[in-house]
Parts: structure tokens; sequence; C-alpha cells
């Protein structure tokens, strides 16, 4: 498909399939922009919408296969008439991040039999609770929620670490107020798009060994789960990184860029196990952004130039092997070989693979 213009997946937003029914899509422009981590608040945007449609549908899918449980036919009410009423706290409500997690688990319970307490829902519908933060940088707002009481919904990989006390929580208001401003000073265009996405914070407890971590999960749109690092920078790194992730996963639910993860594992650069394509896809599409935020730390002329040199030299050549691995595997569908060829380009772009592996431009 030729063209910057034309839609990819089924259509632009608004459209409609031979069904009459509404589908969302990507258009080709802003697909290419996703694909090099340059897509912006317009691209967070376009993702969000899908996110909607995919939670109410969820909800509706419940209602339907329960519609003798009273505790969820009243939740289920409350969340229409806000749709009609307050749109703003309608988006809000199917927008907390679990919710996927929470709709899709009881989905699978109901048509396995189980007693599932879909009295759940009224939960969301709720007040979120959590420590709310009004970040502002340069003309440059974010309001994140740090979600530390839980209740968890979704596995992100580590051991949550709360509910956290005044003085943990005021350590995360500092730090994270901190990191706002780097990205909001230094890396614009992320901060821009982790702030219209990322509404979420989950403190994770470090390794055990001390080492920082972060994670996001694909059914959790909008969370960034993490422990503190001690190092601003790298809690404004770890935020573009997940960023990455989620919005990969949002695309991912609009159009398909891999065959489904069959035995065929692969390398990954930065770790020591082999990986399915799925998730070497979005290893290498998450380290494409850990590249761009160390070649514009070098840039900047603030804090330590030779290890923003070193780390951007070691993740864009990771990238950039990483991307070939991807493009030589045969498990891309076309429109992910589209991507990942994007995705190759930029790096080229940031001056380094070239230069270290001697490979050559893409046609």
């Amino acid at each position: 498909m030729a063209g910057t213009d034309e839609a990819v997946a089924t259509g632009v937003p608004g459209a409609r399939g031979a069904d009459g029914l509404p589908r969302h899509g990507v258009d080709r422009a802003t697909f290419r922009a996703i694909a090099g981590a340059r897509g912006g608040p317009e691209a967070v945007r376009l993702l969000r919408a899908g996110q909607l449609s995919k939670r109410a549908l969820l909800l509706l899918a419940l209602r339907r296969a329960a519609p003798d449980d009273d505790g969820y036919r009243e939740a289920y009410a409350e969340v229409r008439a806000l749709q009609r009423a307050d749109r703003v706290r309608w988006e809000e409500v199917l927008l907390q991040p679990e919710l996927d997690a929470w709709a899709a688990d009881c989905l699978r319970g109901l048509a396995t039999g189980e007693d599932v307490p879909l009295g759940g829902l009224g939960e969301f519908v709720r007040v979120a609770s959590g420590r709310a933060l009004a970040l502002e940088c340069d003309g440059l707002s974010w309001a994140p929620v740090i979600d530390h009481a839980g209740p968890r919904r979704v596995d992100y990989g580590r051991s949550p670490a709360g509910p956290l006390s005044p003085a943990e929580l005021a350590l995360w208001d500092e730090q994270l107020a901190q990191a706002w401003r780097i990205l909001a000073r230094r890396h614009r265009r992320h901060a821009e798009a982790v702030a219209a996405c990322v509404t979420t914070i989950v403190p994770l407890h470090p390794a055990p060994g001390g080492e920082a971590v972060s994670a996001a999960a694909r059914r959790a749109y909008g969370a960034v789960a993490a422990s503190l690092p001690g190092d601003p920078v790298l809690l404004a790194l770890a935020l573009v990184h997940e960023f990455l992730h989620v919005q990969l996963g949002a695309l991912l639910d609009l159009v398909p860029l891999h065959k489904p993860n069959g035995a065929a594992v692969y390398h990954a650069p930065w770790r020591p196990d082999l990986r399915p394509v799925g998730a070497l896809l979005q290893g290498t599409y998450a380290h494409l952004g850990v590249a761009d935020f160390w070649r514009a730390e070098a840039a900047s002329g603030e804090g330590d130039r030779a290890r923003a040199e070193r780390e951007f030299d070691r993740w864009a050549a990771h990238t950039g092997h990483a991307g070939a691995t991807l493009l030589g595997s045969g498990e891309l569908t076309a429109l992910g070989r589209e991507f990942t060829e994007e995705l190759v380009r930029t790096v080229h772009e940031l001056g380094l693979f070239d230069r270290m592996c001697g490979c050559p431009e893409l046609g």
C-alpha cells in the first residue's frame, strides 16, 4: 500500500466496515510516526479511542453474559448514565488501567462456569484512589496518580510496593517532579506523549539486588509500574521506555504486526534468554525510545555526557540488531514488516547504527 495518507488496519476513525459497524484504524502517516516512536499526543488520542471502544465492548459482553447479576446490572447502568451525562468522567472510568484485565478475567471465568464477582465494576465507577499529582514545567502539565494501595488486578511481573507511608509518598512526589522537569526540558516530544497517555504510576519494590525495575502490562493501558531508581534521569527514562510498551500494546489491539507466538525464539541483545517474536518486537520498540532518550541527553549539555554517549551507543546498536532479527524472522505481518522497517530506519537516523555495524540504509 503506497502513499502516506492511506489507512492501515480496517479504516480511519469514523469509517464503517462491510457490516455497517464503525471501525477504528490508523492512517499511514500516524502509523509510521508511531513506528519511529514519534507519534506524539495525536497518536495517543487515536490509540486511546481504540482503548475506549475495546473496554466498552468488554463491559457490554459481560452484561450479556450475566444478565441476571443485579450488582453488575446496577453498576453497568451507572456507567451508561455517565456516558450520556458526563463524557469526561465516563472516559476516566473506562480508562482506569486495570479495568481491561478485570473485565477479560471475568469473561473467561463466566465462560468456564466460575462464580465471578461482577460487583467489582462498581469499584471502578467510584473515584480512583491514590496520590494525585499536578506536575508542571515550562508550560507542560502532567497529572498522574500514584496508585500505591491496590487492589492489584494485573501482574506487573514485580512485587508491588504499597501501601506507601507518607514519607515514601513524599519521596515519590519529589522524584517524579524532578523526572518531569527533565522530560519537559530535554525530551519535550516524549514528555507530551507521556502526559497524554500515562495516568497511573504503580510503585514496585526494586530487584533483590537493589537494582531499579520498571514494567508495563499488556492489559493495563495508561499505567507505568516502577521502583524509585534514586536518579531522576533514570526515572525519566523509565517513563519513556514503559510508555512505548503501553503504546505498542494499544496499537496491537488495532493492527496485527506479527503472527501468533509459536515455538520459534530469538536472541534479544539485552537479555540472556531467547524471546518469542511478540516479546522481541516489544523490547526492540521500547529500546528505540531508550536510544533516542540517551541521544537527547548527550546533546542537551546537561548531566553526564560521557554516560549518555555510552548508553546511546549501546542501545542504538542493540535496537538495530534486534530489528534486523525481526525482519529476518518471517513472523511479521506485512504491516509488521513495514512497522519494523520504519523502526530500523529511525535507528539509522539516530546516526550510530550505520557507523557501528556498516549496515546499508533501507531503501
